[in-house]
This record gives C-alpha cells, sequence and structure tokens, in this order.
C-alpha cells in the first residue's frame, strides 16, 4: 500500500474520474477527503472507503480553504490533491454567453489555483506534496468548446508553472489529460450534440488505437500509479536536474487520443542538466 499514512484530497470526486480516482487512493491506503458541489454524491464515495466528505464551491476562496483547513485538521495533514472539479457549458461561439465562459473558466482554472495554493501551504512546510490536475485533450481545441478548450488548456501551463514553482520544495505537480472518457459530461455532450450516447461512444472510439472509449478507473489509475506514485532517484535530487516522465502503458497510450499530445508510447525518464528537481514533472 504506497500510500499508507498519506492524506489525499480530490475535487470532483462525487462522481466520474474524481470518483474512480479517491477509490483508488483509498486502496493504496491513502486517507482520503472527497469534496465535491454537493454532499450527497461526496457521501457516497467517501462512505465505503471511510473517508471524508466535504461540500464546497471551488470558485470560492473561503470555501476552498475552510476544506483544506478540515482535511488537515480531521485526517492529518495533506500530502496529495487531485483536482477533479469541472464542469462544462458547451456551445458555438456565437451562442455562448458571458455566464458559459465564466463558469467554465472559473470552475477549471481559478477553482484549482485556489485549490494548489491553499494546499502548498501544507506541502511546502513539511517539504512534501503532489499534485495532479485534470487536463483533456480538448485543450487542443473542439468544436463547440472554446470555454471548456480554453480552460484545459490553461491547466497544462498552470500545471507547468506550478512545477517550476514547487519543484525545489519536493512538491511534484502533474498534468493528465484524458481523451474520450465514459461518464455523465460526455453523456452531456451527446445530449447536446442530439446523438444516441451508445453510438456517440462508438464513433469516439473509432478514432481511438483500442477501439474502446475510457472509463473513469483508466484515468484514476494513470493519476495515481504514474503520476502521483512517480518515485525521483536519489541522485536526481542531490544533482538538482529536473526529471520529465513521461509514462504511458499501451492501454492508456490508446485511450488518451492525439498521440502528439502524449509524447511518448512508452517509459521514457528524460533527466536535463541545470533545471531543479521536478520544475518540468509534467505528462
Amino acid at each position: 500500500m504506497r500510500f499508507k499514512d498519506r492524506v489525499a484530497l480530490v475535487t470532483g470526486g462525487g462522481r466520474g474520474i474524481g470518483a474512480a480516482t479517491a477509490q483508488l487512493l483509498a486502496r493504496e491506503g491513502a486517507k482520503v477527503a472527497v469534496s465535491d458541489m454537493d454532499v450527497a454524491p461526496a457521501e457516497e464515495v467517501a462512505g465505503p472507503i471511510r473517508g471524508l466528505a466535504i461540500a464546497c464551491d471551488v470558485t470560492n476562496r473561503e470555501q476552498v480553504d475552510a476544506m483544506v483547513d478540515r482535511t488537515v485538521k480531521e485526517l492529518g495533514g495533506l500530502d496529495i490533491l487531485v483536482a477533479c472539479a469541472g464542469i462544462t457549458r458547451d456551445n458555438l461561439l456565437f451562442k455562448m454567453t458571458d455566464e458559459d465562459w465564466d463558469a467554465v473558466i472559473d470552475t477549471h482554472l481559478k477553482g484549482t489555483f485556489l485549490c494548489a495554493r491553499a494546499a502548498q501551504r501544507q506541502m511546502v512546510e513539511k517539504k512534501y506534496g503532489k499534485m495532479v490536475l485534470l487536463s483533456s485533450t480538448s485543450a487542443l481545441g473542439n468544436r463547440g468548446q472554446v470555454n471548456y478548450s480554453a480552460a484545459k488548456a490553461g491547466l497544462q501551463g498552470m500545471a507547468r508553472t506550478l512545477a517550476i514553482e514547487l519543484g525545489p520544495f519536493n512538491v511534484n505537480v502533474n498534468v493528465v489529460a484524458p481523451g474520450f472518457v465514459e461518464t455523465r459530461m460526455t453523456r452531456a455532450t451527446a445530449e447536446r450534440l442530439g446523438v444516441d450516447f451508445d453510438a456517440f461512444k462508438i464513433g469516439a472510439a473509432s478514432q481511438i488505437p483500442l477501439r474502446r472509449v475510457g472509463q473513469p478507473e483508466d484515468i484514476a489509475s494513470v493519476s495515481v500509479q504514474r503520476r502521483i506514485g512517480i518515485c525521483f532517484r536519489p541522485d536526481d535530487l542531490r544533482e538538482g536536474r529536473s526529471l520529465v516522465a513521461l509514462r504511458a502503458t499501451q492501454q492508456v497510450f490508446g485511450l488518451f487520443g492525439d498521440t502528439r499530445h502524449q509524447l511518448a508510447g512508452g517509459d521514457h525518464v528524460v533527466n536535463e542538466p541545470g533545471g531543479l528537481a521536478g520544475e518540468h514533472e509534467v505528462a
């Protein structure tokens, strides 16, 4: 159990990828705080794993700070943050309202920023921490999702910047960018397009090498096993080299869509001289 005695906080943990991630962290021994906008879905996930359920609007600074404080107080600290909270408000540009734009940008970008800022206070103090931010292949652009695509692209820039700033304090920051995953969000996209969800999945699967769409458990495995579970070699830390960890199993590589976005299809670790440990550790 690699995360025994570690404390994890998963935002957007009441459903989909967030729920699968919280469950996997718990199986690996972590004490898990499950956050969601509404407490009911958070409780449904937290109950069976003996976790802590917290209702939180991640766009609200006071609520985010209170969520982190409660996690630290009740679970004994904070070692891992997985930021999964997100929404969609899809529409073509000429139909998209200011409210559609603001809601998506605030939830994904401001919400993740607030959570990372609150979490890093705990992590920097004890010189240990892991953060995983959830992006998407939609960061490369997707019709009807200018708000969502911009937000997910922004999260990749955020992860890189946080990795640079927090790496010297032994806080690793990674971003995971899934392709099509079968969740309530993708079902809503099919409904918006007026397409049967099963037919929608078949069409998406035809573009994926494995010929199947992703499941939340697939992404949880990447986030936990590949991103949080990365370990530095002592020599890398002592010599002050940055570590670029580009890991993808054949299965995950197929599910993650655009190969340009993946960078690598196998296990690759690249050490760049002159950097700070962890400063470029992003997927």
